[in-house]
């Protein structure tokens, strides 16, 4: 049975309150990543938001600027990937698995 518009209408507004409920929760939260075995450790929030960056005095042995940068560089990115899963997971349990962008 089809719903009607008005009920159509209150369902999405219903779901866009949850969403933004959601995002303005998950935003608190902190993902973290490493890279180096440990020698760089990134903290990002729910938005995807560099927070904290860690980086031990041993990263700085090889005098290699350019391996310290893709150690940074992988740590904030693996850091950043998993706020979007997290993100996308919680998302998908309100929108009953519709791909919406947020």
């Amino acid at each position: 049975m089809m719903k009607s518009f008005g009920d159509m209408m209150k369902q999405a507004q219903k779901m866009q309150k949850q969403m933004s409920e959601l995002q303005e929760l998950l935003a608190g939260h902190r993902y973290e990543a490493s890279a180096g075995g440990g020698l760089v450790h990134a903290v990002v929030d729910g938005k995807q938001m560099l927070k904290e960056l860690k980086i031990s005095p041993k990263a700085l042995d090889d005098k290699d600027v350019t391996v310290l940068e893709d150690l940074v560089i992988t740590a904030v990115g693996e850091a950043q990937r998993t706020s979007q899963e997290k993100m996308a997971e919680a998302y998908s349990k309100v929108t009953g698995g519709f791909n919406l962008p947020f």
